[in-house]
């Protein structure tokens, strides 16, 4: 199984521009912190930038958030990122002549839903700066 960290990577990044405001925060350095290939920063700013999370300019080193910290939530983040936006995922080569492979998947079908609902509702509540105020509290 592969994990994409894409989402994570994302909000690394925005809590970066808080921190570091007026700073280097140029994706050399963003990526320094993430640990990442200043590329994989240049994408994640684009997806950003496109859902108006963040502003740049071209020639200039210097993104910023659009919005406050605190209207930025983390639903915003992970719809904005081009990612494959379910969180759990039924395998769907089951064996449909036997009772359990012939029933799983809609029965999990139904309780991935109420997860991902809860797991939505949950990311409309936190914002990047509750994330912030969490690193400057450690």
């Amino acid at each position: 199984m592969r994990y994409s960290y894409k989402f994570s990577d994302a909000i690394h990044l925005l809590a970066y521009l808080v921190v570091h405001e007026g700073g280097d925060c140029s994706s050399k350095a963003i990526a320094a912190s993430i640990e990442v290939n200043p590329s994989v920063v240049r994408k994640l700013m684009a997806d950003l930038r496109h859902a108006k999370i963040i502003d740049t300019q071209t020639g200039k080193a210097r993104p910023s958030l659009a919005r406050p910290a605190k209207e930025i939530t983390l639903f915003a983040v992970f719809c904005a990122i081009q990612m494959d936006h379910e969180l759990l995922h039924v395998d769907p080569a089951t064996n449909p002549q036997e009772k359990v492979g012939q029933r799983i998947q809609p029965v999990l079908n139904h309780y991935y839903a109420r997860i991902q609902d809860a797991a939505t509702t949950e990311m409309r509540r936190i914002t990047i700066a509750d994330i912030v105020q969490q690193i400057n509290q450690k």
